[in-house]
């Protein structure tokens, strides 16, 4: 949501645009309606555009004149203050144009700043909440300050969550700010880069510094510094990015969601490496060491990361651990049983998570244990939680989260094993349960290799909505089916427990309205089957996704098949037949898969 990329470079003035046209386009993913850019000279050149990043290319075509700096900064913005217009767009100045500014997360208390600032005779342009911080900046150089005492005087004044950059004319530094937003700066041999997420740099660098809440930096081209809210210099970690920058390319598909999706089998043998000892039975989690098993786990999450939580929770009730899992922008920690032998884990792929990070924030207060499960090193979850579990699925550029969601699910599973003596359970013997997960990436392979989801979706081209049932472990992928589905098509989905079918939903089943089933061999299959039989009763059309077809196909219009396995490691084996459905629905339609309409990748506001 939003995307920040800033560059004060020694490469050459003519290289500073395209570094940050660059870093805008790897930052497309985050979701956004409009985009701009400010170099500054003798003067600012800014451009900023409502619309796709194109339109902002376009524009620059055609009037590149001035844009020769060594230093600026550009914002891809996701709306929340304001329509998609040229004049909402970042970055935002004063009337004089002697500061500019971009900025993600939200101003709390702009209404009463932009009030204030008006009566001083300020003017302002936008409906934007940003736009009182070049004005407040301006003020306080009107008072006398030099340009980073004003940038510091002006975040002084704010209130709510932001990762700030600003640029002056005359001057080659950029000054930054963060607070419950994201923000990172890229060391590089040509010049140093900030942005709110890695990828925007990773081809010009991998040594990067985060910030943390409350930490200014200034950037030159020869230099960076961080300093604490009263300027006292603070000595920062320099951290190494594994990441290829390859890996955020589309590899020869069309769209990254495709590239991502046939990912998983590579992504969960990451996830597994090193931590699973098959012929013992046992899971080793280093991170965890000193975890002790607790009394009772809370998961907070949200969407496709809040389904992963209801997987969780289902991981850690079978083995006899009271568990619950919350969307965590309904969670408050002082209105629950918290206390030091609970444990709370936030489920974020980006770690960033606004909701989630208020929820961790809230069980953090409470005394609870706080652990982070998400795929961004050194991420706000990561660094601001008891311990960190890493899902090491790589780099994920579709907004619609894939190859994430598998490695949570499998995360999931080495942490309930890890937290729980397994030896004597039934439900989970413990060798049986581990060359299961082991055999994932081959049985993903061969759903991959032999799906016959571009067909099904074909079929169903045209339907009203589209349902998803399943039962017990299954039921949180049911969630994700539909979901995954309205994300990327636009077509209406639901999802829910199977059973729950005769308590309202019936209503709404028609012969234009499939029904995905998830149907295990060893996991409550007659209750499921029967639910079939009362959605083919009222003539819609059922796709079985299975690992028993012989028991489903008299009582199914298709099968989609998937291999043997324990009924608890089934699901994210299945999730991949209907993640398939969903983006063959999708391109079929002509949806602009990766970006979908009103959607950011990592969510960085409540």
């Amino acid at each position: 949501m939003c995307g920040i990329i800033g560059y004060a470079g020694s490469g050459g003035d003519s290289d500073t645009l395209e570094v940050l046209l660059h870093g805008l386009g790897n930052l497309e993913y985050r979701g956004y309606d409009s985009a701009g850019v400010a170099v500054a000279n003798a003067s600012l050149s800014i451009e900023k555009r409502g619309g796709e990043l194109s339109e902002l290319k376009d524009a620059l075509a055609g009037n590149a004149d001035g844009f020769d700096g060594s230093t600026g900064i550009g914002h891809t913005r996701w709306s929340t203050h304001g329509p998609p217009t040229d004049a909402n767009a970042h970055p935002h100045t004063n009337a004089e144009e002697s500061v500019a500014i971009v900025h993600n997360g939200i101003i709390e208390n702009y209404l009463e700043l932009r009030e204030e600032l008006s009566e001083a005779g300020h003017t302002f342009r936008s409906d934007t909440d940003t736009e009182v911080v070049p004005h407040l900046i301006e003020r306080e150089r009107a008072g006398g300050a030099d340009r980073e005492t004003a940038f510091r005087e002006a975040i002084g004044r704010l209130e709510g969550s932001y990762a700030i950059a600003a640029v002056y004319p005359d001057c080659e530094t950029v000054f930054a700010a963060r607070h419950e937003s994201p923000l990172v700066l890229g060391l590089g041999s040509d010049g140093n880069y900030l942005a709110s997420d890695v990828p925007a740099f990773i081809e010009f660098t991998n040594r990067v510094v985060y910030l943390d809440d409350g930490e200014f930096a200034a950037l030159s081209p020869e230099s960076v510094t961080v300093s604490d809210g009263s300027g006292a210099p603070i000595k920062k970690s320099v951290e190494t990015i594994a990441w290829d920058p390859e890996d955020a390319g589309k590899s020869g598909y069309d769209h990254y969601m495709r590239k991502e999706i046939a990912e998983q089998p590579r992504a969960i043998r990451d996830c597994l490496r090193g931590r699973i000892e098959e012929l013992g039975g046992t899971v080793t989690l280093p991170e965890l060491e000193g975890l002790e098993t607790p009394s009772s786990v809370q998961f907070v999450a949200c969407g496709t990361s809040y389904h992963a939580g209801l997987y969780g929770e289902r991981l850690l009730q079978r083995r006899g651990i009271p568990t619950q899992t919350f969307i965590a922008s309904e969670y408050d920690a002082a209105r629950l049983p918290v206390d030091e032998s609970t444990l709370v884990v936030g489920v974020t792929q980006s770690g960033e998570t606004a909701d989630t990070m208020a929820a961790l924030r809230s069980a953090n207060r409470a005394g609870a244990t706080t652990l982070a499960l998400t795929n961004v090193v050194e991420s706000s979850a990561a660094r601001e939680c008891d311990h960190v579990l890493y899902i090491r699925s790589g780099p994920e550029i579709s907004v619609a989260a894939t190859k994430s969601f598998a490695s949570q699910q499998v995360s999931l599973s080495l942490l309930a094993t890890a937290l729980v003596d397994s030896a004597s359970s039934a439900a989970f013997p413990p060798r049986e349960y581990l060359r299961e997960l082991r055999r994932l990436p081959d049985h993903i392979q061969s759903v991959l290799d032999d799906s016959r989801a571009d067909a099904v979706a074909e079929e169903f081209l045209d339907a009203d909505a589209y349902f998803f049932i399943g039962r017990g472990y299954n039921a949180p992928v049911a969630l994700e089916g539909a979901l995954k589905l309205k994300e990327i098509t636009y077509k209406h989905a639901e999802g829910f427990p199977a059973g729950e079918l005769k308590h309202g939903p019936l209503a709404l089943v028609t012969e234009s309205t499939p029904v995905f089933a998830l149907v295990s061999s060893r996991e409550q299959a007659g209750a499921t089957i029967g639910n079939i039989k009362e959605v083919q009763a009222r003539d819609a059309p059922v796709v079985a996704v299975t690992d028993d077809p012989e028991s489903v196909a008299n009582h199914t219009d298709y099968v989609l098949e998937i291999p043997e396995t324990h009924p608890a490691v089934m699901p994210i084996v299945a999730n991949v037949q209907l993640q398939l459905v969903a983006y063959w629905l999708a391109n079929a339609l002509d949806r602009p898969i990766d970006k979908p309409r009103n959607l950011a990748k990592s969510v960085t506001v409540q």
